[in-house]
């Protein structure tokens, strides 16, 4: 059967990353593993000096229960690591949640957890060193990457072998920023092709205004098995605030192409623009070329260049990076 978006979520509480987690026990019903993954290379930051670098390190913590009757249990936690700065804060949350799951009545679960509205735009989101950028723009706040003091509802209705309707619907909590906030997304699986559509909307905090964002995505194929394409297209009022000032009605595209050879070497080639339309200014423009290899499926080697098309923000900055993953 066709692995839908409910499935790979489920699928997803015992893998980390690419690889498998490290199960640490199975007995009963009951499973607990760790996982996670640590980045370390070397590439330039916006003033063009050399360092070393570690792209999105972290642990997590998995464990799941047979509840009978078809219901499962599971829980996450899920945090950043600090491997450069040995006198920071070691660690922060990325995810928190408990789940429920329902092969029949789908997926309810509490907590800070990724998004419904994820769901459907992070499809491009796969590159190690450069990918998508506009999502995590307020992305906690407005719930369009992972979204904190979150309940979530997910569902697939299959119709045949092949063709999967998946829903999924949100609400969080007023957090300051924003006052209470709702989403709904919805997509279709057929064979290797997907898209989908979701929105999200709810109060800016003390004001009468929502902020609301709509995005559209599509894609053909599984990254890093053979050919793999992607487009996502979201249009945003008061939504963002990547410039430092008041949120502004938006438009944002990432478009991504990749070919994974049989060896495993992985070539990619994304593109990503976030326009303020409010004040028609460029925020993004850039492009990047990147590959990947897997030395092992738990140890995969990155290099990428991305090229700064020119934006009204910033000074134009090329950005480099090459390193290795290795993933528990």
């Amino acid at each position: 059967m066709k692995k839908t978006v409910l499935a790979s979520v489920i699928a997803g509480i015992a893998f980390s990353g690419q690889a498998f987690a490290v199960e640490l026990y199975n007995s009963g019903g009951s499973t607990f593993s760790v996982g996670g993954h640590i980045s370390m290379g070397v590439g330039n930051d916006a003033d063009d000096d050399l360092e070393v670098q570690s792209i999105s390190p972290r642990i997590n913590i998995n464990a799941t229960q047979e509840l009978g009757r078809g219901w499962n249990a599971d829980v996450k936690g899920e945090w950043s690591v600090n491997t450069l700065d040995g006198g920071g804060n070691s660690f922060s949350t990325r995810l928190g949640y408990i789940g429920v799951t329902h092969e029949v009545w789908g997926r309810a679960v509490g907590g800070t957890q990724w998004t419904p509205y994820y769901d459907i735009g992070g499809i491009a989101d796969m590159p190690i060193a450069f990918a998508n950028d506009f999502l995590y723009v307020n992305g906690y706040e407005l719930g369009t990457g992972r979204g904190e003091s979150m309940v979530s509802y997910r569902k697939t209705f299959m119709f045949g072998d092949n063709l999967g309707l998946n829903l999924g619907a949100a609400w969080q909590g007023d957090n300051g920023a924003y006052g209470d906030r709702g989403q709904l997304g919805l997509s279709f699986d057929l064979g290797g092709i997907f898209v989908g559509y979701a929105f999200t909307t709810g109060s800016v905090g003390g004001q009468n205004d929502d902020a609301m964002g709509n995005i559209l995505s599509a894609k053909y194929g599984s990254y890093g098995d053979g050919l793999f394409v992607a487009a996502v297209y979201e249009m945003g009022s008061d939504f963002r605030n990547a410039t430092g000032g008041p949120a502004y009605d938006s438009t944002s595209i990432e478009l991504i192409a990749a070919f994974a050879l049989a060896n495993s070497l992985n070539f990619s080639l994304n593109y990503e623009s976030h326009e303020d339309d409010d004040s028609s200014l460029t925020v993004i423009s850039q492009m990047a070329l990147q590959v990947e290899y897997n030395f092992t499926p738990a140890f995969v080697g990155y290099a990428g260049y991305q090229l700064d098309l020119g934006d009204d923000i910033s000074s134009d900055d090329d950005l480099y990076a090459l390193g290795v993953r290795y993933y528990l």
